[in-house]
Protein backbone atom coordinates (compact mmCIF):
# COMPACT_ATOMS: atom_id res chain seq x y z
CA UNK A 1 0.00 0.00 0.00
CA UNK A 2 1.49 3.39 -1.09
CA UNK A 3 1.53 6.34 1.37
CA UNK A 4 -1.06 7.82 -0.51
CA UNK A 5 -3.73 5.10 -0.59
CA UNK A 6 -6.89 4.91 2.63
CA UNK A 7 -6.91 1.86 4.20
CA UNK A 8 -10.77 1.90 3.76
CA UNK A 9 -11.20 2.44 -0.25
CA UNK A 10 -10.98 -0.49 -2.40
CA UNK A 11 -9.43 -0.60 -5.75
CA UNK A 12 -9.71 1.51 -8.17
CA UNK A 13 -11.08 -0.15 -11.37
CA UNK A 14 -8.29 0.68 -13.71
CA UNK A 15 -10.66 1.02 -16.74
CA UNK A 16 -10.91 3.36 -20.09
CA UNK A 17 -12.97 6.68 -20.10
CA UNK A 18 -15.75 6.04 -22.10
CA UNK A 19 -15.40 9.11 -23.99
CA UNK A 20 -12.56 10.91 -24.82
CA UNK A 21 -11.64 14.16 -23.77
CA UNK A 22 -11.92 17.08 -26.51
CA UNK A 23 -9.25 17.38 -29.07
CA UNK A 24 -9.21 21.12 -30.23
CA UNK A 25 -7.69 21.53 -33.65
CA UNK A 26 -4.12 20.98 -34.77
CA UNK A 27 -3.89 18.60 -31.96
CA UNK A 28 -3.14 15.05 -31.58
CA UNK A 29 -3.93 12.46 -29.05
CA UNK A 30 -2.38 9.36 -28.03
CA UNK A 31 -2.24 6.76 -25.45
CA UNK A 32 2.09 5.87 -23.70
CA UNK A 33 2.14 2.28 -22.17
CA UNK A 34 4.84 2.26 -19.63
CA UNK A 35 5.70 -0.14 -16.93
CA UNK A 36 3.05 0.11 -14.31
CA UNK A 37 1.52 3.23 -15.78
CA UNK A 38 -0.28 4.26 -18.73
CA UNK A 39 -0.20 7.84 -20.06
CA UNK A 40 -2.25 10.05 -22.23
CA UNK A 41 -0.30 12.72 -24.47
CA UNK A 42 -1.69 15.50 -26.29
CA UNK A 43 0.59 17.24 -28.85
CA UNK A 44 0.92 20.00 -31.19
CA UNK A 45 3.35 18.95 -34.19
CA UNK A 46 5.54 22.02 -33.56
CA UNK A 47 5.29 24.27 -37.42
CA UNK A 48 8.61 23.78 -38.26
CA UNK A 49 11.38 20.95 -37.41
CA UNK A 50 14.15 21.11 -35.20
CA UNK A 51 12.34 22.50 -32.60
CA UNK A 52 13.35 22.22 -28.83
CA UNK A 53 11.03 19.08 -26.96
CA UNK A 54 8.69 21.34 -24.24
CA UNK A 55 6.61 18.74 -21.48
CA UNK A 56 3.36 20.23 -19.94
CA UNK A 57 1.91 18.64 -16.86
CA UNK A 58 -1.06 20.09 -14.91
CA UNK A 59 -2.51 20.38 -11.63
CA UNK A 60 -5.09 18.42 -9.40
CA UNK A 61 -8.32 18.00 -11.07
CA UNK A 62 -6.65 19.49 -14.40
CA UNK A 63 -5.72 17.23 -17.68
CA UNK A 64 -3.52 18.26 -20.23
CA UNK A 65 -6.38 20.60 -22.42
CA UNK A 66 -4.93 22.76 -19.88
CA UNK A 67 -2.49 23.29 -21.94
CA UNK A 68 -3.76 24.08 -25.07
CA UNK A 69 -3.97 27.58 -25.10
CA UNK A 70 -0.53 27.51 -24.49
CA UNK A 71 0.47 25.27 -27.01
CA UNK A 72 -0.83 26.87 -29.39
CA UNK A 73 0.57 29.91 -28.66
CA UNK A 74 4.59 28.53 -28.57
CA UNK A 75 3.67 26.34 -31.58
CA UNK A 76 6.82 27.90 -33.37
CA UNK A 77 8.70 27.68 -30.57
CA UNK A 78 9.17 24.48 -29.24
CA UNK A 79 8.11 20.83 -29.72
CA UNK A 80 4.96 20.31 -27.30
CA UNK A 81 3.66 17.77 -25.80
CA UNK A 82 0.93 17.74 -22.49
CA UNK A 83 0.29 14.73 -20.36
CA UNK A 84 -2.42 13.54 -18.81
CA UNK A 85 -0.96 12.15 -15.50
CA UNK A 86 -2.58 8.94 -13.80
CA UNK A 87 -6.22 8.99 -13.44
CA UNK A 88 -6.79 12.47 -14.99
CA UNK A 89 -7.67 13.39 -18.63
CA UNK A 90 -8.04 10.56 -20.36
CA UNK A 91 -5.79 8.51 -18.61
CA UNK A 92 -6.62 5.34 -16.59
CA UNK A 93 -5.26 5.14 -12.73
CA UNK A 94 -1.98 4.16 -11.86
CA UNK A 95 -1.55 0.70 -11.83
CA UNK A 96 0.38 0.71 -8.47
CA UNK A 97 -2.10 3.01 -6.76
CA UNK A 98 0.63 5.15 -6.44
CA UNK A 99 -0.36 8.75 -6.29
CA UNK A 100 2.22 10.98 -4.44
CA UNK A 101 3.75 13.82 -5.93
CA UNK A 102 6.86 11.26 -6.42
CA UNK A 103 4.97 8.78 -8.44
CA UNK A 104 4.06 11.27 -10.48
CA UNK A 105 7.59 12.42 -11.38
CA UNK A 106 8.41 9.33 -11.78
CA UNK A 107 5.91 8.68 -14.43
CA UNK A 108 7.11 11.71 -16.15
CA UNK A 109 10.86 10.34 -15.94
CA UNK A 110 9.84 7.10 -17.60
CA UNK A 111 7.78 9.24 -20.55
CA UNK A 112 10.82 11.09 -21.12
CA UNK A 113 13.03 8.59 -20.53
CA UNK A 114 11.40 6.06 -23.02
CA UNK A 115 10.74 9.04 -25.96
CA UNK A 116 14.16 10.14 -25.40
CA UNK A 117 13.18 13.65 -25.68
CA UNK A 118 15.05 15.30 -22.49
CA UNK A 119 16.35 17.62 -22.42
CA UNK A 120 12.63 19.33 -22.42
CA UNK A 121 11.34 22.88 -21.05
CA UNK A 122 9.65 21.58 -18.28
CA UNK A 123 6.28 23.46 -17.14
CA UNK A 124 3.91 22.85 -14.47
CA UNK A 125 0.86 24.02 -12.85
CA UNK A 126 -0.30 23.52 -9.22
CA UNK A 127 0.52 19.99 -7.98
CA UNK A 128 2.25 19.63 -11.95
CA UNK A 129 4.04 22.33 -10.60
CA UNK A 130 5.61 19.94 -7.23
CA UNK A 131 5.92 17.18 -9.83
CA UNK A 132 8.04 19.20 -11.89
CA UNK A 133 10.38 20.50 -9.41
CA UNK A 134 10.93 16.79 -8.15
CA UNK A 135 11.77 15.92 -11.48
CA UNK A 136 14.09 18.92 -12.66
CA UNK A 137 15.93 18.37 -9.03
CA UNK A 138 16.44 14.77 -9.32
CA UNK A 139 16.94 14.46 -13.02
CA UNK A 140 18.59 17.68 -13.47
CA UNK A 141 19.70 16.17 -17.51
CA UNK A 142 16.21 16.45 -18.45
CA UNK A 143 15.53 19.65 -18.27
CA UNK A 144 16.25 22.52 -20.16
CA UNK A 145 14.54 25.15 -18.62
CA UNK A 146 11.69 25.17 -15.71
CA UNK A 147 8.16 27.45 -15.97
CA UNK A 148 5.88 26.96 -12.86
CA UNK A 149 2.72 28.37 -12.57
CA UNK A 150 1.55 28.59 -9.43
CA UNK A 151 3.04 26.09 -8.03
CA UNK A 152 2.07 23.98 -5.51
CA UNK A 153 5.20 24.29 -3.00
CA UNK A 154 4.53 23.75 0.99
CA UNK A 155 2.91 26.60 2.54
CA UNK A 156 3.39 27.10 6.86
CA UNK A 157 -0.02 29.23 6.11
CA UNK A 158 -2.16 28.70 3.64
CA UNK A 159 -5.06 30.70 2.27
CA UNK A 160 -8.89 30.25 4.41
CA UNK A 161 -9.90 29.27 0.62
CA UNK A 162 -7.68 26.84 -0.03
CA UNK A 163 -8.19 24.43 2.73
CA UNK A 164 -11.67 23.07 1.78
CA UNK A 165 -9.28 21.46 -1.26
CA UNK A 166 -6.80 20.41 1.15
CA UNK A 167 -9.55 19.08 3.11
CA UNK A 168 -10.25 16.40 0.07
CA UNK A 169 -7.53 14.71 1.27
CA UNK A 170 -9.24 13.81 4.72
CA UNK A 171 -10.56 9.96 4.23
CA UNK A 172 -14.27 10.36 3.95
CA UNK A 173 -14.35 13.97 3.16
CA UNK A 174 -14.50 13.42 -0.58
CA UNK A 175 -17.30 10.73 -0.31
CA UNK A 176 -19.43 13.12 1.75
CA UNK A 177 -18.76 15.98 -0.68
CA UNK A 178 -19.98 13.73 -3.13
CA UNK A 179 -22.86 12.83 -1.26
CA UNK A 180 -23.93 16.26 -0.62
CA UNK A 181 -23.56 17.96 -4.18
CA UNK A 182 -25.07 14.71 -5.83
CA UNK A 183 -28.01 17.23 -6.81
CA UNK A 184 -25.33 19.76 -8.27
CA UNK A 185 -25.79 20.00 -12.22
CA UNK A 186 -22.28 20.05 -14.20
CA UNK A 187 -22.89 23.81 -14.85
CA UNK A 188 -22.72 24.34 -11.23
CA UNK A 189 -20.13 22.64 -10.46
CA UNK A 190 -18.37 23.76 -13.25
CA UNK A 191 -19.14 27.93 -12.58
CA UNK A 192 -17.65 26.49 -8.78
CA UNK A 193 -14.45 25.33 -10.42
CA UNK A 194 -13.97 28.77 -12.39
CA UNK A 195 -14.64 30.83 -9.61
CA UNK A 196 -12.13 29.12 -7.74
CA UNK A 197 -9.32 28.97 -10.19
CA UNK A 198 -9.85 32.08 -12.08
CA UNK A 199 -9.21 35.79 -10.78
CA UNK A 200 -11.51 36.98 -13.12
CA UNK A 201 -14.16 33.87 -14.01
CA UNK A 202 -16.22 36.48 -16.76
CA UNK A 203 -12.88 36.01 -18.91
CA UNK A 204 -14.18 32.50 -19.25
CA UNK A 205 -16.03 32.91 -23.05
CA UNK A 206 -19.59 30.88 -23.25
CA UNK A 207 -18.03 28.94 -25.90
CA UNK A 208 -15.15 27.82 -23.68
CA UNK A 209 -17.74 27.22 -20.41
CA UNK A 210 -20.04 25.40 -22.62
CA UNK A 211 -16.36 22.94 -22.98
CA UNK A 212 -15.66 23.04 -19.49
CA UNK A 213 -19.39 21.69 -18.45
CA UNK A 214 -18.97 19.04 -21.16
CA UNK A 215 -15.29 18.17 -19.94
CA UNK A 216 -16.78 17.72 -16.04
CA UNK A 217 -20.33 15.57 -17.08
CA UNK A 218 -17.62 13.38 -18.71
CA UNK A 219 -15.31 13.16 -15.94
CA UNK A 220 -18.59 12.47 -13.67
CA UNK A 221 -18.64 9.23 -15.83
CA UNK A 222 -15.84 7.79 -14.86
CA UNK A 223 -15.90 4.99 -11.62
CA UNK A 224 -13.10 6.29 -10.21
CA UNK A 225 -12.81 10.33 -10.90
CA UNK A 226 -13.78 11.06 -6.97
CA UNK A 227 -11.25 8.64 -5.14
CA UNK A 228 -8.50 10.07 -7.84
CA UNK A 229 -8.99 13.60 -6.78
CA UNK A 230 -9.08 12.15 -2.92
CA UNK A 231 -5.93 10.09 -3.72
CA UNK A 232 -4.00 12.82 -5.26
CA UNK A 233 -5.04 15.36 -2.56
CA UNK A 234 -3.49 13.21 -0.24
CA UNK A 235 -0.28 12.90 -1.95
CA UNK A 236 0.09 16.75 -1.86
CA UNK A 237 -0.69 16.49 1.56
CA UNK A 238 1.87 14.16 2.11
CA UNK A 239 4.43 15.73 0.37
CA UNK A 240 4.04 19.27 2.11
CA UNK A 241 5.40 16.93 5.17
CA UNK A 242 8.54 15.66 3.59
CA UNK A 243 11.78 16.78 6.00
CA UNK A 244 15.24 16.88 4.59
CA UNK A 245 16.16 16.15 1.26
CA UNK A 246 13.10 15.10 0.31
CA UNK A 247 11.52 18.36 1.27
CA UNK A 248 9.78 20.29 -1.95
CA UNK A 249 11.65 23.30 -1.08
CA UNK A 250 14.91 21.44 -0.50
CA UNK A 251 14.22 20.30 -3.91
CA UNK A 252 13.40 23.73 -5.51
CA UNK A 253 17.26 24.98 -4.11
CA UNK A 254 18.75 22.04 -6.03
CA UNK A 255 17.08 23.29 -9.07
CA UNK A 256 19.75 23.87 -11.74
CA UNK A 257 17.68 24.66 -14.56
CA UNK A 258 16.46 28.41 -15.57
CA UNK A 259 13.36 28.92 -13.82
CA UNK A 260 10.58 31.14 -14.57
CA UNK A 261 8.13 31.60 -11.79
CA UNK A 262 4.38 32.38 -12.78
CA UNK A 263 2.02 33.97 -9.98
CA UNK A 264 -1.67 35.37 -10.29
CA UNK A 265 -2.39 38.07 -7.25
CA UNK A 266 -5.76 36.26 -7.43
CA UNK A 267 -5.42 33.47 -6.47
CA UNK A 268 -7.34 31.02 -4.21
CA UNK A 269 -5.22 28.15 -3.73
CA UNK A 270 -1.43 29.20 -3.73
CA UNK A 271 -0.68 32.52 -1.53
CA UNK A 272 1.03 35.23 -3.89
CA UNK A 273 3.45 35.45 -0.79
CA UNK A 274 5.26 32.52 -1.34
CA UNK A 275 5.99 34.15 -4.58
CA UNK A 276 9.08 35.57 -2.92
CA UNK A 277 10.21 32.60 -1.07
CA UNK A 278 10.32 30.53 -4.68
CA UNK A 279 12.05 33.39 -6.12
CA UNK A 280 14.57 32.64 -4.01
CA UNK A 281 14.53 28.73 -3.44
CA UNK A 282 15.40 28.85 -7.17
CA UNK A 283 18.89 29.89 -8.29
CA UNK A 284 18.08 30.86 -11.37
CA UNK A 285 15.04 32.07 -11.62
CA UNK A 286 12.51 35.03 -13.22
CA UNK A 287 9.45 36.20 -11.66
CA UNK A 288 6.37 37.31 -13.61
CA UNK A 289 3.53 38.64 -11.65
CA UNK A 290 -0.21 38.53 -13.21
CA UNK A 291 -2.52 41.42 -11.43
CA UNK A 292 -5.52 40.14 -12.84
CA UNK A 293 -5.17 35.95 -12.79
CA UNK A 294 -5.39 33.54 -9.98
CA UNK A 295 -4.55 30.18 -10.26
CA UNK A 296 -4.40 28.74 -13.73
CA UNK A 297 -2.68 31.75 -15.67
CA UNK A 298 -1.87 29.33 -18.84
CA UNK A 299 -5.62 29.47 -19.60
CA UNK A 300 -5.92 33.08 -18.36
CA UNK A 301 -3.59 35.02 -19.83
CA UNK A 302 -1.66 32.76 -22.35
CA UNK A 303 -0.09 35.47 -24.19
CA UNK A 304 1.69 37.18 -21.18
CA UNK A 305 2.52 33.45 -20.54
CA UNK A 306 3.90 32.87 -23.79
CA UNK A 307 5.39 35.99 -24.19
CA UNK A 308 7.34 35.70 -20.25
CA UNK A 309 8.73 31.96 -21.96
CA UNK A 310 10.18 33.89 -24.82
CA UNK A 311 11.82 35.98 -22.85
CA UNK A 312 13.32 33.05 -20.43
CA UNK A 313 15.01 31.88 -23.79
CA UNK A 314 16.29 34.75 -25.02
CA UNK A 315 17.61 35.57 -21.65
CA UNK A 316 19.24 32.04 -21.27
CA UNK A 317 20.52 31.74 -24.71
CA UNK A 318 23.15 34.36 -23.79
CA UNK A 319 23.50 33.21 -20.11
CA UNK A 320 25.73 29.83 -19.37
CA UNK A 321 23.51 27.19 -17.74
CA UNK A 322 25.39 25.33 -15.03
CA UNK A 323 26.75 21.57 -16.05
CA UNK A 324 24.15 19.04 -15.66
CA UNK A 325 24.62 15.55 -14.87
CA UNK A 326 22.27 12.60 -14.09
CA UNK A 327 22.34 11.01 -10.99
CA UNK A 328 21.92 7.34 -10.57
CA UNK A 329 18.52 5.86 -11.73
CA UNK A 330 17.12 4.42 -9.01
Amino acid sequence: MSSTESPDTGAVPVVPPTRSSRVSPGEVLRTVALPGVTLTVRARPPVRAGLAPALFVHGLGGSSQNWSELMDRLADTVDGEALDLPGFGDAPPPGDGDYSITGYARAVIRHLDAGGRGPVHLFGNSMGGAVATRVAAVRPDLVRTLTLVSPALPELRPQRTAVPTGLLAVPGVVSLFARMTKEWTPERRTREVLALCYGDPARVTPEGFALAVAEYERRLELPYFWDVMARSARGIVDAYTLGGQHSLWRQAEKVLAPTLLVYGVRDQLVSIRMARRASKAFRDSRLLTLLEAGHVAMMEDPDTVARAFRELLADTATTPTPERSAPPRG
